[in-house]
């Protein structure tokens, strides 16, 4: 198995079972014209992050790394009529083109884009009446996953689920010598989620359009 053949099972899989319709089209298309990194969910996983959504009957969301918006939409997507998403974004740039996808894809009511670092403005939500939050999704600075789960626990109802995105490196979490930040962060953020009673977590190995890595799935203990 190589690369090549990931790429061709996730078009498959996007195909039969994620198919972009316009908007999600256009926010991919924007955002690289923008010349934002490749660095999002896939459309495989983005829909994965829609179904947890619905499936855990989410009404309020909190994102931290909205990169271009796409896995905004995705999780806007599985939201009532009524219902909030959050999404923290540092990169001014990455800010306007995520606001501009998600105002054309109609989501913009239900999609709140708030700039700046998230370690600065998680505090500001402690007080926000969207909290405490059903799901949260981490996808950001991988060197400060740790803090950013802190934080989520903090701020997530009993029941609700925290995801977090590229816990496996391509294998590199397994090398407890690594002197990489992305890496001895994640190492030390399963050393975290382990020890903490309040996470009940596992962890999925992914491949696909992007690679080897993995995404860590914790539900907070009631």
């Amino acid at each position: 198995m190589n690369q090549d053949r990931w790429t061709a099972v996730d078009d498959y899989l996007t195909d039969m079972l994620a198919p972009a319709d316009e908007a999600l089209a256009a926010a991919l298309t924007d955002s690289e014209a923008a010349g934002l990194p490749a660095i999002g969910v896939t459309a495989p996983q983005g829909k994965l992050l829609h179904l947890l959504a619905r499936l855990l009957g989410a009404r309020t969301i909190l994102e931290i790394g909205t990169l271009g918006g796409y896995s905004t939409m995705w999780l806007a997507r599985a939201l009532p009529e009524d219902g909030r998403l959050i999404t923290l974004e540092h990169n001014p740039e990455h800010v306007g083109v995520a606001r501009a996808n998600l105002a054309r894809a109609g989501l913009d009511k239900v999609a709140d884009v708030r700039p700046g670092a998230a370690l600065d403005t998680l505090p500001d939500l402690v007080a926000d009446p969207a909290v405490p939050f059903d799901m949260v999704f981490v996808d950001a600075d991988k060197p400060n996953n740790p803090r950013y789960v802190e934080w989520a626990l903090r701020l997530t109802r009993p029941g609700g689920l925290i995801v977090v995105d590229n816990v496996v490196r391509g294998g590199a979490v397994t090398d407890e010598s690594s002197t990489d930040p992305a890496v001895t962060a994640t190492r030390e953020l399963m050393d975290l989620v382990a020890r903490d009673p309040r996470l009940d977590a596992t962890a999925i190995q992914t491949v696909g359009g992007k690679g080897y890595d993995g995404m860590l799935l914790a539900r907070v203990v009631e």
